[in-house]
């Protein structure tokens, strides 16, 4: 592990005028990126791709050894291409790039070898250079393919900063799972319209009772005149019962909580989890423009796995 991060650390003594123009090249491209490589560099490259696609910069993997029997076709005038290997001299590079260069595509070197045919066919070169392996060996790729990762992190964070690319946006490229849910639902996807507990300031605590077990929601909103002026929760119920030995004369304004905490429809779900969160309470009343719309629950915030 340290060996890895030793040399992952001496690689920002290798960024120069190559990877401002190579950065500045890909943002300006109205094509797209194509990264390729063979062997373990393949696996890097399908990785980095991934990072780009889910960053704004649209990319697509090519491998090296498939390049050569038909899928060069993916590659169009405009694309931007990013050919990895630690040599930059294996017999399948060696064929590629010529056929890359005769398209007339830049093409951006990231290599550990500056002398490399890789490195001297290509427009720029990215210096992945390290002094060994953490092979015991000093064979098998370790320290040069981690290395090939994180320049092609340093790629893609720097064409997100010159974008300005935001939570949002990268929200529409991950709708799924958890993340994806995390940035894009908000608390109208949860409501559950049916179960909209509310009673009026002058009901009856045995009315209070039977909205709170209906709705299962362990509170209910005291509305007068449509609008929210307090809510009641199973916890109040609780104090009012150990507190006397009647309740008959009691009603709702009589125990219910004022100017509880609110929420709107159109606010994020991550963003009424940290209210809940700030104040120790499990329920959120939601109301827009003064009308009330439901009551949000911790308990389906964990149920979408939000948490």
């Amino acid at each position: 592990m340290l060996s890895e991060s030793q040399s992952i650390a001496k690689l920002t003594d290798f960024l120069d005028e190559n990877f401002i123009e190579a950065t500045q090249k890909i943002y300006n491209s109205k094509g797209r990126l194509v990264v390729t490589g063979i062997g373990k560099s393949a696996i890097i490259a399908q990785k980095i791709v991934a990072s780009f696609n889910s960053t704004g910069t649209p990319s697509l993997f090519l491998h090296a050894s498939e390049a050569i029997h038909g899928d060069l076709g993916m590659i169009q005038n405009e694309d931007v291409i990013i050919c990895i290997s630690k040599s930059g001299n294996s017999p399948e590079i060696k064929v590629l790039v010529p056929l890359l260069k005769r398209f007339g595509n830049t093409l951006i070197a990231i290599t550990g070898n500056m002398t490399s045919f890789l490195a001297k066919g290509s427009d720029f070169v990215l210096n992945t250079t390290v002094d060994a392996e953490s092979c015991p060996n000093n064979l098998a790729p370790t320290n040069s393919t981690t290395a090939q990762l994180v320049m092609g992190d340093a790629l893609a964070v720097c064409l997100m900063e010159m974008r300005d690319f935001k939570p949002e946006d990268f929200a529409i490229y991950h709708p799924g799972g958890a993340l994806g849910k995390k940035l894009l639902l908000r608390v109208k996807d949860m409501l559950e319209h049916s179960l909209k507990p509310m009673v009026s300031p002058d009901a009856s605590i045995k009315k209070v009772i039977f909205e709170i077990s209906e709705k299962r929601l362990g509170v209910t909103a005291v509305v007068e005149n449509n609008k929210v002026i307090g809510i009641i929760t199973d916890g109040d119920i609780r104090r009012m019962l150990s507190d006397r030995d009647t309740f008959a004369d009691l009603t709702a304004k009589d125990i219910m909580t004022k100017n509880p905490k609110m929420t709107t429809s159109s606010a994020m779900v991550v963003d009424a989890l940290n209210i809940m969160e700030d104040f120790s309470i499990t329920q959120l009343v939601v109301v827009d423009e003064s009308e009330y719309k439901g009551v949000l629950h911790l308990h389906d915030i964990l149920k979408e796995g939000i948490v």
